[in-house]
């Protein structure tokens, strides 16, 4: 007699479904497909979970308008959400009227990159020239030393050729991507949880963090970074679920009309031309050509790409023998994925490469020319080589910086929120910029790039229990959330004695959110649990995600520049770091 727990075949064994322990029934509503299905076409591709209309016909909405509501949930939710955000973004965009915090420099780089293609030396009192005069000012021509590619700078510049070289010019780009952002997490968190309602969950919270809404608010470029990551991740996640569709179209369909799995056909298809993967390359050499830390994206989500496939092709019946197509497949991706990311981040440069060369162009345009004479590598262009030093400067740039700053923090630090960086505080007196006049003691006006307390806090939980669900449960929407986590937090530990920001971890923000919206579905419990421990578990993620809520509402002034009194600013000061 032949041991089932040895067998490769995952479907003997099979538990009945009303005999499974009541983990594995958990949140199959909401997107959980624990357990081994007979049908193999729904374990590659699972269902989206139907909305129900019960909700609005109880709100007297008549049944035929309430089921038409209900299938426009995966927008309308959505939608609604981002709607949201982008009020709240947008609202008075333009306060602080100020350079405030690193504006100081992409700002300007920016309006300098969209007229002379590339970054210039302003003179010291170029921010109050700029405030004065609403951005008329002439543009210096001598190219400037900068130590970050382009993409972004040209991304806050187009917000600066639209509505003008002032706060709201070159803050706009960064409010629409950040509120984009939160229609793609809504979206994304749908499609790998195959449920609205955790989807649009994740999106909340992503639109009430104190973090990203300070970001989406800054002419910095790490909240563009965040939003040329997460688009890739989207595209990545939608290319698994087409991967998958296409090999269980692949797979025979047995007499009784399910489909089963096949060892030859799930070793040998062909998953096609993949142009979802190419757009998340693209996305990604975008993202490189904002931030150089844009390349632990490419590699982790490379990675993970290829453990999806790997993992598809397994519940498609393959056993442990790796076909030439299979192992071709996986070779031209990895390959492929690299090619055109380092070929967008190249195209990024155009503008640097077909400045003159004879010194009046951009920085080090010129430097094959002169300094770089002679050497190995002359056969290469010049261009090529001006550009390649350029970029060994910059990377021992990077790793040597270890200036102290007041708000420099370590990596530790930021996952519970230990030391905020303040971009903008002055101290108004009673009756000016915003102070009321009965006061009676100066007040405090403060932009505070922190994340929502509370929602970081719950986040540390959410992390380790997707990292239990990754190991010991094998769930890859777990993996996924972690790989994202991983990509954008883990590599900073590698520079501890660098001179680095908590602003920095805003790129991981979204999954940070994946994560807590995960773990709050967890806390609702399965659908077939009693009414005690549903409403139990429903009332207690609903009181934490009102609590979050709340807790963003208390910092607005912190995230907005909103002038209170010196005494309220400092209540709010939960941790001595935070001053």
């Amino acid at each position: 007699m032949t041991s089932t727990a040895s067998s490769p075949d995952t479907r003997q064994g099979q538990t009945p479904e009303d005999e499974r322990p009541a983990w594995q029934l958990r949140l199959r509503r909401f997107g959980y497909s624990a357990g081994s299905r007979s049908d193999v076409r729904e374990r590659l591709v699972p269902p989206f979970v139907e909305p129900s209309p019960r909700l609005w016909q109880v709100l007297g909405v008549r049944p035929a308008l309430a089921g038409r509501i209900a299938r426009w949930s995966g927008w309308g939710g959505p939608l609604l959400v981002t709607l949201l955000a982008g009020v709240m973004r947008f609202w008075h965009l333009g306060s602080p009227k100020a350079v405030i915090f690193d504006e100081t420099y992409y700002a300007k780089d920016a309006w300098a990159i969209v007229h002379r293609g590339f970054e210039v030396n302003w003179d010291k009192n170029a921010n109050d020239l700029i405030i004065s005069s609403h951005g008329h000012v002439k543009i210096p021509t001598d190219a400037a030393y900068v130590v970050h590619p382009p993409v972004g700078k040209y991304v806050i510049g187009l917000g600066e050729l639209m509505f003008g070289f002032d706060p709201f010019g070159w803050r706009f780009m960064t409010a629409v991507l950040g509120t984009l952002s939160v229609l793609m997490l809504c979206r994304i968190g749908r499609r790998i949880f195959r449920s609205t309602f955790l989807g649009c969950l994740a999106g909340a919270l992503m639109a009430v963090d104190g973090l990203h809404f300070v970001m989406s608010r800054t002419a910095l470029l790490d909240g563009v970074l965040m939003f040329f990551v997460l688009a890739a991740f989207g595209c990545l996640v939608i290319d698994r679920d087409r991967a998958r569709a296409r090999l269980a179209a692949a797979l025979p369909t047995g007499p009784d009309g399910l489909v089963r799995p096949d060892a030859h056909v799930a070793e040998t298809t062909w998953l096609g031309l993949r142009p979802w993967r190419w757009a998340a390359a693209v996305l990604l050499g975008l993202a490189i050509g904002t931030k150089w830390n844009g390349l632990y994206f490419l590699a982790m989500f490379a990675l993970m790409a290829a453990l999806w496939d790997v993992g598809a092709r397994r519940t498609a019946g393959a056993r442990h023998r790796i076909t030439l197509i299979w192992a071709a497949e996986s070779v031209v991706s990895w390959v492929v994925m690299s090619v055109v990311a380092v070929t967008v981040y190249l195209l990024s440069w155009i503008r640097w490469i077909l400045s003159p060369a004879d010194g009046t162009g951009g920085y080090f345009r010129n430097w094959a020319a002169t300094d770089g004479r002679g050497g190995h590598f002359t056969f290469l262009p010049d261009w090529l080589r001006s550009l390649w030093h350029y970029e060994h400067e910059v990377y021992k740039f990077h790793i040597g910086l270890s200036s102290p700053h007041t708000y420099m923090s370590n990596p530790w630090s930021w996952i519970v929120d230990g030391r905020p960086v303040s971009y903008f505080y002055e101290s108004p007196s009673p009756g000016a910029d915003g102070c009321a006049a009965d006061a009676g003691q100066k007040c405090a006006r403060e932009v505070l790039a922190i994340g929502t307390p509370l929602l970081w806090w719950v986040a540390c939980f959410a992390v380790l229990y997707v990292l239990w669900r990754w190991l010991f449960r094998r769930d890859w929407r777990a993996g996924a959330i972690a790989c994202g986590v991983a990509a954008g937090y883990l590599p900073w530990f590698m520079y501890q004695e660098r001179t680095i920001f908590f602003f920095y971890a805003v790129v991981f923000v979204p999954f940070l959110c994946l994560a807590v919206a995960m773990l709050l579905g967890a806390v609702i419990g399965p659908p077939g649990s009693s009414d005690t421990r549903r409403v139990a578990g429903a009332t207690g993620a609903g009181v934490l995600v009102l609590l979050i809520a709340w807790n963003f509402i208390y910092f607005w002034p912190l995230y907005t520049g909103t002038a209170i009194p010196i005494d309220n600013w400092r209540s709010r000061m939960w941790l001595d770091t935070w001053v």
